[in-house]
């Protein structure tokens, strides 16, 4: 025995084995070598650095061991303090009050025992196996490896790629983020994240806050939920929860989404091409479907779902107990899909229903004239089993392959309205039947939409439009009314007679830019020369006025103060008058146009007379009165010449100037999550450090609309971050071109440039990179052809970092 006893005492280059002991009482021992059958002991006041323990050898650690190597079949015992140990197929048990800092555990039969009360931090799990009683905290799980979690044991912080982690019942994970590889939770899990990769719940496990994502289907990360209970997790890019039994409480979906074949899913949101698709199962409480998002139900049930702008849903199988679909919003009923209770359809909103959906429809605000009724049998009597409430005298439903000729209508109650029709290739006779309460004291028509009928009532009154008779309110205009129209070309007055008038009702959609919520503009009196408008005028940001013989959309005047977005109202009715073709009207002292059908007549209602309509959509191109024109170099100079004359308007106010800015604030955030800022940033270009086996980032920056940063006679609403040109990756090894975002068809968040060799970003895009960071860590190097400006918003001055 070789015995460093005192606490001076210092042992170098020493072996044992064969029944040899070193012991490191009070003193130090370096570079020591235990063979088999040899053993090393340090006292708890004794100190190791780097240690050798081969097959055969025991190391035992009450004090302090650093950089110590355990070969195959070696054996390290620690109660005391182990550092910057590797495990070559070795093995280190942490006894209880034991400490491992830095542990590398390499190969398939390495392995590291973390007992009860025992802690170890920050270890590379590079292969070979962890069993955890205690805690362990921080480190990577690589190539194969795994970790199991017994009861009473924690992980916490691990990253995971190609690993697999196993939470047995009463064992606890804390912000494991697994690129790739499985994990299965009997136990607890909370926080963390799962790309490439699978998380089981199974029965009797709880996960709360998890994220699933993925750049593809073939890397999409999968929460799946056999019979546990997964609460608060999210889902963005290509992530999945799959619920086979068990139940998934408030998930919140931006991108992916969940698929049910069971279990019981309570609450979530879904938007920015997120899906809910209900196999099986029960969806309970409130489901709110937004922008960008889907709920697909086929079978199961469903309480309640809240459709808002931009959202959709299709319901062909199984049952939904409420539906509320707000403007811009819509929802379908298939036959076989039942409705259990209520739909509420806002103005705006759209709907199908079949005859034979059942439940109730609300028509929310009077206005409605969303709702269709397909799946009607034309070869038989039909009774729609869906009562129809809200019925006023501007509601509207159209009854989708019910042929309008010789159609006749009565009222079979005070609540009942029965169409009657034939069938154009039978000459069959056939009622469709409408429980519509208090239909009869309300009244309705039917007339013709070139598909099919549609049930309409009157419209209310309008704007000033030029007759030769003297200006008319257009609540009076009748079809075979004349209007003075311009003949721009040839410098003089032609009447022209009305061939259709119509009525939407619209409501402001606050969340969207100023020119897309709805918004009307408002032209204040004289704001274009004296006396025009003679009043002022309210018109659509889309609708046209004209200038020296073209046509330019109102939203690309708009200077905050003589022309601009009044935003004290928020609902309201438009009209528009149709003439024999397409013409220049005067409407409130103003050259404007009149309608040109290019598809969206259905979105308006009409009454009194019925005209035979122009079937073919119609196009600015072909069948303008004049052209339209949104060129810069026409417009900015006529929107300047307008706000300086508001500028010199008695009473007109100034708006508020936005700030613009040029830095684009660019960064990157991996697959992972992890954001990563430049390293160097010379000019144009950027260089980031990426880690090993980063197979995409999103390329994040401010970004803005150039009609919003420039000035709205630029007519580009596309959000705009950077102009990235070439792109490489370099490693020790090579030089990677990355072309994704070259070429045709674009990964998600790219725009195309008048330049072949650049392509814009939105402001979050993905960049693919393929196989080249596999397995290495390098340099991604971007040249920006362009950026900015930006309007900077209260968000990037408190954070300088936009969202990903």
């Amino acid at each position: 025995m070789i015995d460093a006893k005192g606490t001076n005492a210092i042992a170098n280059n020493v072996s044992t084995s064969s029944g040899g002991q070193i012991v490191a009482e009070q003193g130090t021992v370096n570079s020591a070598t235990v063979g088999n059958g040899g053993s090393f002991t340090v006292w708890a006041d004794g100190k190791a650095n780097t240690t050798t323990v081969n097959g055969g050898g025991e190391f035992y650690v009450s004090g302090t061991a650093t950089t110590t190597t355990v070969n195959s079949g070696g054996d390290v015992s620690a109660c005391g303090n182990v550092t910057g140990t590797t495990l070559n197929d070795g093995k280190l048990t942490v006894l209880d009050g034991g400490t491992a800092d830095t542990t590398t555990v390499s190969g398939t039969s390495a392995s590291l025992y973390v007992n009860s009360n025992a802690t170890a931090n920050n270890n590379t799990i590079d292969g070979g196996s962890v069993f955890v009683e205690g805690l362990v905290s921080g480190g990577t799980l690589t190539n194969k490896g795994q970790i199991r979690v017994s009861a009473g044991g924690v992980i916490s912080s691990i990253d995971t790629t190609d690993g697999s982690l196993f939470i047995s019942a009463g064992g606890s994970a804390y912000d494991t983020n697994v690129v790739s590889g499985f994990t299965q939770v009997d136990g607890y899990i909370s926080g963390g994240s799962i790309y490439d990769g699978k998380i089981q719940i199974d029965s009797g496990a709880t996960a709360s806050g998890v994220s699933a994502s993925g750049t593809d289907f073939p890397t999409q990360g999968t929460i799946e939920v056999d019979g546990g209970t997964l609460t608060d997790a999210t889902t963005h890019d290509y992530g999945n929860v799959t619920l086979i039994t068990g139940t998934v409480n408030n998930l919140s979906a931006t991108g992916g989404g969940i698929t049910m074949t069971g279990g019981t899913l309570s609450g979530g949101t879904f938007q920015s091409g997120a899906t809910m698709t209900v196999n099986a199962g029960a969806v309970s409480g409130t489901v709110t479907i937004g922008n960008k998002g889907n709920a697909n139900v086929s079978g199961g049930t469903v309480s309640d779902i809240n459709i808002a702008s931009g959202g959709s849903g299709a319901i062909t199988g199984g049952s939904v107990a409420d539906v509320t679909v707000s403007s811009g919003g819509t929802v379908n009923f298939n036959a076989g899909a039942a409705l259990t209770d209520t739909l509420t359809l806002s103005s705006g909103g759209t709907a199908s229903i079949t005859g034979d959906t059942g439940g109730a429809v609300q028509l929310g605000d009077g206005y409605t004239s969303g709702l269709t009724i397909t799946g009607l049998n034309t070869s038989k009597d039909t009774n729609v089993t869906t009562t129809i409430n809200g019925w006023t005298k501007d509601s509207q439903i159209d009854l989708q392959y019910v042929t309008f000729n010789n159609a006749k209508w009565e009222y079979s109650d005070a609540n009942t309205v029965a169409i009657t029709t034939t069938d154009a290739t039978t000459d069959d006779t056939y009622t469709v039947t409408l429980n519509i309460p208090n239909v009869e004291a309300t009244g309705f028509n039917l007339v013709n939409d070139n598909q099919g009928g549609t049930i309409i009532t009157c419209f209310l009154a309008g704007s000033m439009i030029c007759t030769p008779d003297g200006d008319v309110a257009v609540e009076d205009l009748q079809i075979g009314d004349q209007l003075v129209t311009f003949d721009w070309e040839h410098d003089r007055e032609v009447t022209r007679p009305v061939v259709w008038v119509g009525k939407a009702h619209a409501k402001v959609r606050a969340g969207l830019p100023d020119d897309e919520a709805g918004y009307p503009v408002r032209i204040l009196k004289n704001a274009i020369s004296d006396g025009v408008p003679y009043k002022d005028m309210l018109i659509t940001a889309e609708h046209c006025l004209c200038f020296e013989g073209k046509f330019v959309p109102a939203r690309m005047l708009v200077n905050g103060f003589s022309i601009f977005y009044d935003k004290s109202i928020t609902s309201y009715d438009y009209y528009h008058v149709e003439t024999d073709q397409h013409s220049v009207i005067t409407a409130d002292g103003m050259l404007t146009e009149s309608y040109l059908d290019t598809g969206n007549r259905r979105a308006f209602r009409q009454e009194g007379k019925v005209a035979t309509l122009r079937g073919a959509v119609q196009s600015w191109a072909e069948d303008a009165g004049a052209p339209l024109c949104v060129d810069r170099a026409f417009v900015e100079p006529l929107f300047h010449r307008l706000e300086a004359r508001g500028n010199s308007m008695v009473g007109h106010r100034v708006p508020a100037k936005q700030a613009v800015v040029a830095d684009p604030n660019l960064h990157l955030v991996t697959q992972a999550g992890a954001i990563i800022r430049p390293m160097r940033h010379e000019g144009q270009r950027y260089s980031f450090i990426l880690p090993a086996n980063t197979q995409s980032v999103r390329i994040v920056s401010r970004a803005s609309r150039p009609a919003d940063a420039i000035g709205p006679f630029v007519d580009d609403r596309r959000q705009m971050g950077v102009a990235v040109a070439d792109v490489h990756f370099i490693t020790a090894k090579k030089l990677h071109s990355i072309t994704a975002h070259l070429q045709a068809e674009k990964p998600a968040g790219w725009h195309d440039t008048d330049w072949t060799d650049c392509a814009w970003t939105n402001g979050n895009a993905v960049l693919p990179l393929g196989e080249c960071t596999k397995g290495n860590m390098g340099l991604l190097s971007l040249n920006i052809r362009a950026a900015g400006p930006y309007v900077e918003h209260e968000a990037d001055k408190q954070t300088q970092v936009l969202s990903a």
